[in-house]
């Protein structure tokens, strides 16, 4: 579990910057090269090329070497363990919130009372 939360951590990290959910944003309309991926960026290649390897070291993102060009591609798997975990955290809460839900609308007399209370 400690090595799943560890690749997660990553995961999320990677992604909490915006130049590299620009990257993944592109790469999400099909391959590109690393030059390609940089151009929205005012930023110097090497910058650009660390953005990429740090979606690369966390799974992301592949890269195959073609001569001279880095082609890079989606890798979805790592999204997808990011994707289960935020589901399961959503289904968490909708059903803590449907219970609640369920609770005041059945007009609980004490919670009726608390809130009229507090209303005064």
């Amino acid at each position: 579990m400690v090595n799943y939360l560890a690749g997660l951590d990553a995961v999320f990290l990677a992604l909490a910057d915006p130049t590299r959910r620009g990257m993944i944003e592109r790469l999400s309309r099909g391959p590109a090269t690393v030059g390609e991926l940089g151009r929205p960026f005012a930023m110097t290649k090497p910058a650009i090329t660390k953005h990429v390897r740090t979606l690369e070291q966390v799974g992301l993102v592949r890269r195959e070497r073609i001569g001279r060009i880095h082609r890079c591609t989606l890798a979805p798997e790592a999204m997808r363990d990011a994707e289960e975990w935020i589901e399961r955290h959503r289904r968490f809460w909708k059903s803590s919130l449907d219970r609640l839900t369920r609770h005041v609308e059945s007009g609980d007399k004490l919670t009726l009372a608390l809130t009229e209370e507090r209303d005064e």
